[in-house]
């Protein structure tokens, strides 16, 4: 028996639809709130004390990890144990993250490499693909992504 599917396609839009506003509301929630934990203590005098000489470092050399270490270690603790956007958040890193989590995560490379001299969201990839053990797949599809929206490498 033949039939019009018109109908059946319709209501499957809408149900995608539903779920696509869903997840959209999610990511900008989490826009909204996204690193707040920076603007209060224990983070917000750390971050105080470097305001203004991040950008000079460059992105995953080994002066920039240094300044890191040195300067803000204590409070990124506290970050990535209360940000699940970061790998570190997690006992398994990168493998128990979301959907969600990897998205926010990605946003964040790109404009934290804007911050930083030499930094993209490409070399962000390069370098935390090694760092947090990131599959060869995801890396990929970072990429993928990255092109997808245009961003320079």
């Amino acid at each position: 028996m033949n039939g019009d599917s018109r109908q059946e396609t319709l209501e499957h839009k809408i149900v995608v639809w539903k779920y696509l506003y869903k997840a959209a509301e999610d990511l900008l929630n989490r826009g909204k709130l996204h690193d707040d934990s920076k603007l209060e203590e224990p983070e917000k005098s750390y971050f105080d004390k470097v305001a203004g000489t991040v950008g000079d470092l460059k992105f995953g050399s080994p002066e920039y990890k240094a300044f890191i270490d040195e300067n803000l270690m204590p409070a990124l603790k506290h970050h990535y144990a209360n940000n699940s956007h970061h790998p570190q958040h997690y006992k398994d890193g990168i493998n128990d993250m979301n959907l969600f989590d990897i998205t926010e995560m990605f946003f964040d490379w790109k404009a934290s490499g804007e911050r930083t001299k030499g930094g993209n969201i490409y070399r962000s990839i390069e370098i935390n693909q090694e760092r947090f053990g990131i599959s060869k797949q995801l890396t990929r599809i970072l990429t993928n992504t990255a092109k997808y929206l245009g961003y320079e490498q």
